[in-house]
């Protein structure tokens, strides 16, 4: 199964002809595909009524350097400033993650999306495409607020995606641009980098992303196209039951594996549920690359938004306004020493 990139504000007709088929199990969003509030839920609308199954729309709406989504919606602080208030208290903070994760699950939500991409669960350990995103170095402070983000998207109604499994936070390569290599052993990977994973599967969260990067000493090949990571460890060692994504195949580190076709059988035959192709010029080849494979889109359903909700709704309710306080509040000075910008944006994919 395939998640898809359109090119823009609108769909175009060829975007309606590639959502007819059968792989097609739903579209990610970019900033490319926003303009307003209004614009992107009359966009979700439109994909879905041209689709003859449902659709799985998704997008990155982690807050601080990758928020896809900022006209209209809250200016969510970057996750590295919660470490700081875990060491000052650790329950405010868990609660605050909480109203992170609703806040943005809720927008999201609002526009008509089911799925934000989230939380982050890498470690803070250096990486160019992490850096801020992740809320600290501390794997056990990391499982802590996971297990806080799972829970406050589960109340918004959102499902939880864990991502870059089993850990890009820990090589300096930003994997958009260049492979990375992580050389270290299984075990020392258990000891650090799969702690929030354990613990965020525990919680309760109901997918995970794969990470574009090469663990040597464990498999010769990247993670999202490594039996050894996806069947034998996430799924049989740490008891993972929910869907499995790859990340972006557009990403350089990617190209490992050959041209589209290659890159989507490797991961599907690897164990991924879906294959994400983000960028539109890459769609039709990755449709064709499919055909003749059975497609269980059904497996996708679980993940669609629960209940509910639209704005009017949303900003009537009372926590809404609270939520956004409390995180200004606390956040706000830490969001400015952490080296937040709202000028700077992880790319078209995350």
């Amino acid at each position: 199964m395939l998640v898809i990139g359109i090119a823009g504000h609108e769909l175009r007709a060829q975007e309606r002809e590639w959502l007819q088929h059968d792989a097609c199990a739903g579209v990610i969003l970019f900033s490319r595909n926003f303009a307003s509030k209004t614009q992107v839920a009359e966009l979700t609308q439109a994909i879905r009524e041209a689709a003859p199954r449902p659709q799985l729309l998704c997008v990155d709406q982690e807050g601080g350097r990758v928020q896809r989504f900022r006209e209209g919606y809250s200016d969510l602080p970057a996750l590295q400033g919660f470490d700081q208030l875990h060491a000052k208290d650790r329950g405010a903070a868990l609660d605050l993650a909480r109203e992170h994760a609703w806040l943005m699950a809720s927008e999201i939500r609002a526009t008509g999306i089911d799925l934000s991409f989230a939380p982050v669960v890498d470690l803070g350990r250096g990486n160019r495409a992490i850096g801020n995103r992740a809320f600290s170095a501390d794997p056990n402070v990391v499982a802590d607020f996971t297990c806080a983000y799972v829970e406050g998207m589960h109340d918004a109604g959102m499902a939880a995606t864990l991502k870059h499994f089993p850990g890009h936070g820990s090589v300096l390569e930003d994997t958009h641009f260049d492979e990375a290599v992580d050389d270290r052993s299984l075990d020392e990977i258990r000891a650090l980098d799969l702690v929030p994973f354990a613990a965020g599967i525990d919680a309760g969260a109901d997918a995970v992303m794969m990470a574009h990067v090469v663990y040597p000493q464990v498999a010769p090949e990247p993670a999202g196209y490594s039996r050894r990571w996806i069947q034998d460890i996430l799924r049989g060692d740490m008891g993972f039951r929910g869907v499995v994504f790859s990340d972006d195949i557009g990403m350089a580190a990617a190209f490992s594996a050959g041209g589209v076709k290659a890159r989507i059988d490797d991961h599907l035959d690897a164990g991924c549920d879906v294959v994400l192709v983000s960028h539109s010029e890459m769609v039709a080849e990755s449709l064709a690359a499919v055909e003749g494979r059975k497609s269980n889109t059904a497996a996708l359903t679980g993940l669609i938004g629960r209940g509910p909700l639209g704005w009017d709704a949303l900003l009537a309710d009372a926590r809404y306004g609270r939520a956004q306080g409390d995180l200004a509040r606390e956040l706000g000075s830490i969001a400015t020493s952490t080296g937040y910008s709202r000028a700077f944006d992880v790319g078209d994919v995350a």
